[in-house]
């Protein structure tokens, strides 16, 4: 009689102890009685009886998803190859086991069938220029399709672009030409600078009585300071005709 006590309090504790399951910290256990969802495990040890009972752990930390290149059309018909990264956590742990079958596999899928979609809509130049804009409108996209399996897209972030070869010697080509049209234009502006100062140098010269001649014998003298220059004089004709008078 003794040693039947001992057998089924061995069986017993044999069946607690293959019974607990462990819930992390980071986990949510979702508990099935006889095939129906029966509520949820909090972290810590918790007992899931065999044959009758049984669990599922869903991980609720941030999951990175790396979605591979895509090759996309741009809505002016270039062909780019787009990869980006997803970022996002179950909220709702029943609901990443109960609406979807595999919520990590379909998030890739749908991340990628929405990278097409969105890289569609914009123009190559916004795609490259407005890679947050693209990128939000993707989240938004995402995590609205996701709603319902209890996931919350966090952020999506583009990280290549790839454009054909053509496309990048056509890119590089019109960059140096707007390169060179600043250049031409901020020079024209800096010559039109220097006109304006040099036309209210040339009236005040005028205006002023004596300026043109102090102004001559300046550049005269500034230009002596070399022995190698050689400097030709143009006399005034007021001094020309003056000499003839007291000639006669």
């Amino acid at each position: 009689m003794l040693n039947a006590i001992f057998i089924i309090l061995g069986i017993i504790v044999f069946i607690v102890l293959i019974s607990v399951r462990q819930i992390n910290q980071y986990q949510k256990g979702i508990r099935f009685m006889l095939g129906k969802y029966a509520g949820l495990m909090e972290p810590g040890w918790r007992l899931v009886w065999p044959v009758v009972q049984s669990c599922r752990k869903v991980d609720l930390r941030v999951k990175a998803v790396d979605v591979p290149n895509q090759e996309a059309i741009t809505k002016d018909n270039i062909s780019v190859a787009v990869n980006a990264v997803i970022y996002y956590k179950v909220e709702r742990a029943e609901k990443a086991v109960l609406e979807v079958e595999n919520f990590y596999y379909a998030i890739s899928q749908l991340a990628q069938t929405t990278m097409r979609n969105a890289v569609g809509q914009v123009d190559l130049d916004d795609l490259l220029s407005q890679r947050d804009r693209v990128s939000g409108n993707i989240r938004n996209i995402i995590d609205q399709a996701a709603e319902p399996w209890g996931i919350k897209v966090q952020d999506v972030e583009l990280k290549d672009i790839v454009l054909p070869e053509e496309m990048k010697r056509v890119i590089g080509k019109q960059a140096e030409a707007e390169r060179e049209k600043r250049a031409i234009i901020i020079k024209a502006e800096g010559e039109m600078f220097a006109a304006g100062n040099m036309a209210k140098a040339a009236k005040t010269l005028s205006e002023a009585e004596g300026a043109l001649h102090l102004r001559t014998l300046q550049t005269i003298n500034d230009v002596s300071s070399d022995q190698s220059n050689t400097i030709i004089f143009a006399v005034p004709l007021e001094i020309l005709r003056a000499i003839e008078k007291r000639s006669n």
